[in-house]
């Protein structure tokens, strides 16, 4: 097989029943590690969410490039619930050998720390950064009878009308509503934000017409999109999607303005740093690969990159931005 052969092929995917798991095995020609014993057994890795959504692909993207590049076994462990919470506490508290990683979501790494709810675990202190995977862009969609035609028009539909044009999320304290908030601070709006108990509720309303708008993810969105269900006025990311170009960003209409979803591959503090090292390395081959890219490029990542460093120094930056839009829409309920 050929090295533009597609990774979600490259290795067999098998869906354990038993514990709900899913299993990325490796390839009849294992490749090994080129330095080191590591890894010499089967690899977690712990994904907050369900199968289905954004983090899906990638969870089985870098899972089936690390099964062929290492030759073990990399299970993915779905452990969704409390707003990612949980799945990022297991990622804290696990042995820091490299044998357990995390799918570290922008949720767990930023939106939750942002309200300044008290968490069972430090987003900076208890993880170590292995690098940034993607971006899970937001797209902003709307009932096909709202009468606006692009971001500028909806913006000005809800100036004209305060409180009243109904903005679902999935849920209170989700990336969703502090990016409602966000856009009600810097483009002088109220919104109506509607929390719901996940994003599927919030687009079976929106379908139906019960509320105006909402934030959701491009995988999940897409399809109603393309059906002729939703509109798709714009995307939170700073530039336009190679999967929607002709989707304009919302930074078109309100400068400065972004609000993405992101994953990032940590580990606990403490990985030795050969075993980071070496797996930063695959994720750099992962994401230059043509074929790799392709096919999270098709479902509406936008690739990420970069060192162990950068990552983390990104995370950073998030946080301290998610908390300010949080404090300026009056949602902070940390410490003063």
């Amino acid at each position: 097989m050929s090295h533009k052969r597609s990774f979600a092929r490259s290795a067999v995917f098998v869906a354990g029943a038993a514990i709900g798991a899913h299993f990325f095995l490796a390839g009849s020609a294992r490749a090994q590690p080129s330095a080191g014993n590591y890894p010499n057994k089967a690899i977690r890795l712990i994904v907050p969410f369900p199968p289905g959504g954004s983090a899906d692909p990638l969870a089985r993207a870098f899972g089936a490039w690390f099964a062929d590049k290492f030759g073990v076994p990399v299970v993915a462990d779905n452990r969704p619930g409390a707003g990612t919470a949980i799945a990022h506490t297991l990622g804290a508290k696990a042995t820091p050998d490299g044998y357990t990683l995390l799918l570290a979501s922008s949720s767990g790494l930023a939106s939750n720390p942002a309200f300044g709810t008290k968490l069972d675990y430090d987003p900076i202190k208890d993880f170590q950064s292995v690098g940034l995977a993607g971006y899970a862009p937001q797209l902003l969609v709307v009932h096909p009878g709202v009468a606006s035609k692009d971001m500028r028009e909806f913006i000005e539909l809800a100036r004209s009308q305060p409180d009243k044009i109904s903005f679902g999320s999935p849920g209170t304290g989700s990336l969703g509503h502090l990016s409602i908030a966000l856009l009600n601070t810097t483009a002088n709006t109220r919104f109506l934000h509607v929390p719901y108990k996940g994003a599927g509720f919030g687009m079976i309303d929106l379908v139906a017409g019960r509320i105006h708008a909402f934030f959701g993810s491009v995988t999940g969105s897409q399809p109603q999109v393309t059906a002729g269900k939703l509109r798709a006025l714009a995307t939170g990311h700073a530039k336009r999607l190679r999967a929607m170009p002709d989707v304009p960003t919302i930074a078109e209409a309100v400068p400065g303005f972004s609000c993405d979803g992101w994953y990032g591959i940590v580990g606990p503090t403490g990985m030795p740093a050969p075993i980071v090292a070496k797996l930063n390395a695959e994720m750099r081959q992962a994401l230059a690969n043509a074929a790799f890219a392709k096919q999270l490029e098709a479902v509406g990542i936008e690739l990420g990159g970069g060192s162990p460093k950068e990552f983390s120094d990104f995370a950073r930056m998030e946080i301290t931005r998610w908390t300010k839009a949080a404090r300026d829409a009056g949602l902070y309920t940390g410490a003063k």
